[in-house]
């Protein structure tokens, strides 16, 4: 992989060849070295199988121009970029790119430029996972698959569906995701910053789903990390656990219910359904659910969110952004009210100078200056990494959602008493665009009955999908677990540090449901 102080030398020279133009009013140069390592994991008892399949890198390397130019008709901003070359002449070709498409906008302040505040990690990524060699790729992968196996090895549940130890791998036991390690490498020189700036990142994370297919059981597991030395495998073990407990799944009738939503739903619902409206860019396309709400309330007292791009250890940090400017904390909503956004420089500049910016917001942006400060401007792209071939967007970090008033677990299941516990969704999205709030998700596993207040049985998987509104939910909230997690949705850029959530009268409704389920039979009976 390409060394750190040979990106900011390539930045350097790329930003001394952009001074030496004549149309050139601003200039910025980012240059990235991204590796992403993944082991696929496929383990199937009864089939023929690798265990560890596709061990496997993409890796990429180049150079991003962003450039103002001078012209007869004004100014014109223009983007461009050159892959796998990071000399002069490889610059050059990404400057006449960026001339190329260069147009004119009049929402354009300037370049990203310093402020007040300045950069808090340094020197917090993981020389191991950099060096990591192909051998220890495949090991990361065998820890998952052997933790796993172990506890279905280890099950009574098992032992009496199978009759005899030779049959118990002829029930169908399923392990199968990836293991990825991403490692990135940036530097960044700009005409509106002093000198060359860098930065350097690594995480690994794991996602297993375990099968019992003789059962039609199916669980999840997940991990996440900075450092090579703290993976343990446990995702592996975590997915098999949660497979046996969901085996024997019960359907459940449509109707509202108090549900406890998990990790992974908590985490699935603010990446596809909150995250985006809290985008600053959301308000000046009103497209944002929040519309109008800044500084008002928003969801229950109990709820606290805020991103945190420089809290150390955690996996979604970075020392700096992808515009060059220090990563930091961001309250967005506290205690209820929105108080502020996730955003970059373009857009903070933007909504500085638009008349309609009160409206939008609910408040003037100047009144409110620490509300929308851009640290969240990433390069972030599909398959991970700090994306030379793009501009910089916005994306959360480590989004942390906290309590005012925190509980534990068991609280949590007293205070619902008889409802529901959803462990995992998938295909959550909006109904009506984002600013209606409507979504709809399907329950897929790792969730269970709640009666007097304790877990009971496990719901079958895929029977039941939840329809509701995103703002009721958030007004709904009726507790907030002390005990929080890194969780990862697929295809996020962020990481959320969940924790789980009681909501009051949440609208579920039964998938395929048979006819004969129009009797009574099935528990609990919905409000």
């Amino acid at each position: 992989m390409i060394r750190t102080r040979t990106l900011a030398q390539a930045a350097g020279q790329a930003l001394e060849l952009l001074r030496g133009q004549e149309d050139v009013v601003e200039a910025e140069v980012f240059v990235a070295a991204n590796t992403s390592l993944v082991a696929r994991i496929h383990f199937t008892s009864h089939i023929p199988c690798n265990g560890v399949e596709e061990p496997k890198s993409l890796e990429s390397v180049g150079l991003g121009i962003q450039a103002v130019f001078r012209s007869p008709d004004g100014l014109r901003i223009g983007f461009g970029s050159e892959p796998n070359d990071l000399t002069p002449e490889g610059a050059r070709r990404a400057l006449a790119k960026a001339r190329q498409a260069a147009v004119a906008d009049p929402e354009f302040v300037s370049l990203p430029r310093p402020g007040a505040e300045r950069r808090r990690l340094r020197r917090y990524h993981d020389p191991a996972l950099l060096r990591l060699s192909d051998s220890d790729l495949v090991e990361a992968g065998w820890k998952v698959i052997a933790r796993g196996l172990d506890v279905f090895a280890r099950s009574q549940v098992l032992a009496r569906m199978a009759g005899s130890g030779e049959a118990l791998f002829r029930l169908g036991l399923i392990l199968s995701g990836d293991v990825s390690i991403l490692q990135e490498r940036i530097a960044i020189a700009s005409t509106s910053m002093p000198g060359v700036q860098a930065d350097e990142s690594t995480l690994i994370l794991s996602s297993l789903t375990a099968m019992v297919e003789a059962a039609d059981a199916k669980g999840s597991g997940w991990s996440t990390g900075t450092r090579l030395a703290d993976f343990t495998g446990d995702s592996g073990a975590e997915a098999a656990e949660n497979a046996l407990r969901a085996i024997g799944g019960e359907r459940v009738r449509s109707g509202r219910y108090r549900v406890i939503f998990g990790r992974q739903p908590v985490a699935d619902l603010l990446n596809n359904l909150v995250l985006p409206c809290l985008s600053l860019g959301s308000f000046y396309t009103e497209t944002s659910a929040f519309q109008g709400m800044l500084g008002k309330r928003v969801a229950s007292p109990l709820l606290t969110l805020f991103d945190h791009g420089a809290l150390r250890g955690a996996t979604a940090s970075r020392g700096i952004t992808c515009e060059g400017l220090p990563t930091g904390k961001t309250r967005l909503i506290q205690r209820g009210r929105l108080v502020g956004l996730l955003a970059n420089f373009y857009e903070q500049q933007r909504i500085l100078q638009d008349p309609q910016a009160a409206a939008r917001l609910g408040r003037d942006p100047r009144a409110v200056p620490k509300a929308l400060v851009p640290r969240n401007g990433f390069r972030f792209g599909e398959g991970g990494g700090r994306r030379f071939e793009a501009a910089p967007g916005i994306s959360p970090t480590n989004v942390i959602l906290e309590s005012s008033r925190p509980v534990s677990r068991e609280e949590l299941l007293t205070q619902v008493g008889d409802g529901l516990c959803i462990g995992r969704i998938w295909y959550t999205y909006p109904i009506n665009g984002l600013r209606a709030g409507d979504f709809t998700c399907t329950v897929v596993g790792d969730s269970f009955l709640i009666r007097d207040g304790r877990l009971a049985a496990p719901i079958q998987a895929n029977a039941i999908r939840i329809n509701d509104n995103i703002l009721r939910v958030l007004h709904g909230i009726v507790g907030i677990t002390a005990d929080r997690r890194e969780t990862t949705v697929w295809a996020a850029d962020e990481v959320i540090h969940a924790p789980e959530i009681a909501v009051a009268d949440v609208r579920v409704d039964a998938i395929a449901e048979p006819r004969e389920s129009s009797t009574p039979g099935t528990t609990p009976t919905p409000k």
